[in-house]
C-alpha cells in the first residue's frame, strides 16, 4: 500500500505558476512510475505527466509540453508538478497516481493503483 497526499494547490490568476507536490508513504515510492492527473467538473479525468521510478523518462499530455514539468526525489518520497503559463482551462482538480512498475510509463488512469485525495488548483482569468 502506498499513501499519496497531495500539497500545493489554490488559487492563481492567468499566467501565473504553481507547484504541485505529492509526498508518499507506507510503500515501495521508489519502484513506482508516477504520474498527475486532473479532473475538471462534467468532465473525465485526464492524463497530465507521469515520471518513471528512477526519474529518468517522463510523458506529458501533448497539449501541456512546455508548461508543466514533473520531478521526483526518490530520497524525500515526493514527486512534485511544477505548472507555468497557467490557463483558466487549466482549472481542475489535480491528482497523483502510484503505478508499481519499472518498465514503461503508462498515461491512463487505470493502470495506476494509488491515489491521492486530489489538490484544487484555480486559474482565474
Amino acid at each position: 500500500q502506498v499513501q499519496l497526499v497531495e500539497s500545493g494547490g489554490g488559487l492563481v490568476q492567468a499566467g501565473g505558476s504553481l507547484r504541485l507536490s505529492c509526498a508518499a508513504s507506507g510503500g515501495t515510492f521508489s519502484i513506482c512510475a508516477m504520474g498527475w492527473f486532473r479532473q475538471a467538473p462534467g468532465k473525465e479525468r485526464e492524463f497530465v505527466a507521469a515520471i518513471s521510478w528512477n526519474g529518468r523518462s517522463t510523458n506529458y499530455a501533448d497539449s501541456l509540453k512546455g508548461r508543466f514539468t514533473i520531478s521526483r526525489d526518490n530520497a524525500k518520497n515526493s514527486v512534485y508538478l511544477e505548472m507555468n503559463s497557467l490557463k483558466p482551462e487549466d482549472t481542475a482538480v489535480y491528482y497523483c497516481a502510484a503505478d508499481p512498475n519499472l518498465g514503461i510509463i503508462r498515461t491512463t488512469p487505470n493502470k495506476y493503483n494509488y491515489w491521492g485525495q486530489g489538490t484544487q488548483v484555480t486559474v482565474s482569468s
